[in-house]
């Protein structure tokens, strides 16, 4: 089969991979949607070299490994010892792309990126991902896709969707409150759709003009583009009656934008980061201590959020597909990354079965 490579500099390659076999407690997954994620861009950009996942924070890599991490697809093999309710020929799943022990207390509690002895395998990163026909994992990290939902929901869920439920869930987020979204990648995108759905009044900024545009068409009742406004607190203090926000979310990794997030809400608000990397640097008085200010670190999802983050946008009828703009074929992955790596478009998902 073919697989597509990240080989560093902004360079990917399309190598040749044996068809992947399970052993005892494993699956084979037929891919049939692998989303590009704003993380990729990440492995996409780095320096070439075999230490270039090590210097990410990740484990170093014995050999070329096959991108992507949001998988979803068909089950189409079934190792030895897998039980019959876990996975079975034909399953409709999303993959939850981290590997554990699978004993420790994280781990069966379905946050294998939280695992006592550290994260095994982050697939698409350290170990084979979405972007081939197929992808082998241990049947545990499978969660079943909802009939109702499209592959290419599934493969949202499996990072980027699922990413900001998971801290949409974090924030405690209700209907009646303001939440201000920083950054509407694929990740701020998706909390705009989900916390319009949930009710909540979202203020969504961008310095991009297309994206706060399809901000919009999300439900975003108030944009702000940073670029063209001299006080961004101050437009969104406006907004709220002089109180602030109750709640932000940056997704942005911009370490301005991160102070603002904190910043910008109001007395007993949260803030959540949920964009990697980078650092920032607050005034810890007036900007936390002295208002009670929460702030929160997220890191994705567990198996178990992953599947009620499918549930609600399956019985809401959250349109998640919307948040594609490019669909592609396998062999056009260089045109993708090369266009999805300008920051200024929607999201794209590769079909390696088309």
């Amino acid at each position: 089969m073919k697989g597509v490579v990240f080989t560093g500099d902004r360079k990917l390659e399309l190598m040749d991979f044996p068809d992947p076999t399970p052993g005892p407690g494993e699956v084979v997954l037929e891919m049939r949607a692998s989303g590009m994620c704003g993380s990729d861009l990440k492995f996409y950009r780095a320096p070439g070299g075999p230490g270039r996942t090590a210097a990410l924070g990740l484990g170093a890599t014995a050999g070329p490994i096959i991108a992507g991490h949001e998988p979803c697809g068909v089950v189409v093999a079934v190792g030895q010892g897998v039980a019959p309710n876990q996975a079975w020929v034909g399953m409709r799943a999303m993959q939850h792309h981290y590997r554990g022990c699978g004993v420790c207390p994280r781990c069966n509690t379905g946050w294998m990126q939280l695992c006592d002895e550290g994260v095994k395998e982050v697939y698409g990163a350290t170990g084979h991902g979405g972007h081939a026909r197929y992808l082998k994992c241990p049947a545990r990290t499978l969660v079943e896709l909802p009939e109702e939902l499209s592959f290419e929901t599934g493969a949202a869920i499996s990072c980027g969707t699922g990413t900001a439920w998971g801290a949409l869930q974090r924030l405690g987020l209700s209907g009646d409150q303001t939440i201000v979204v920083f950054g509407q990648g694929p990740v701020g995108l998706s909390a705009t759709l989900l916390a319009a759905k949930m009710g909540a009044r979202v203020i969504a900024l961008d310095t991009s003009p297309e994206r706060l545009g399809r901000a919009k068409d999300f439900g975003a009742d108030l944009l702000i583009n940073p670029a063209e406004t001299n006080d961004v607190l101050g437009a969104i203090k406006e907004a709220t009656h002089g109180l602030g926000a109750h709640a932000s979310l940056d997704a942005s990794s911009n370490p301005l934008a991160r102070r603002q997030a904190v910043q910008c809400v109001r007395t007993w608000g949260k803030a959540c980061f949920v964009g990697e990397g980078g650092e920032v640097t607050l005034d810890v008085s007036p900007d936390m201590l002295r208002r009670q200010v929460t702030l929160i670190g997220s890191w994705t999802f567990s198996t178990v959020g992953q599947a009620e983050c499918a549930r609600y946008i399956a019985d809401r009828g959250v349109n998640v597909d919307a948040l594609f703009t490019h669909r592609w074929r396998l062999d056009q992955a260089e045109e993708a990354y090369r266009l999805f790596d300008r920051q200024t478009d929607g999201k794209g998902v590769i079909l390696p079965a088309a």
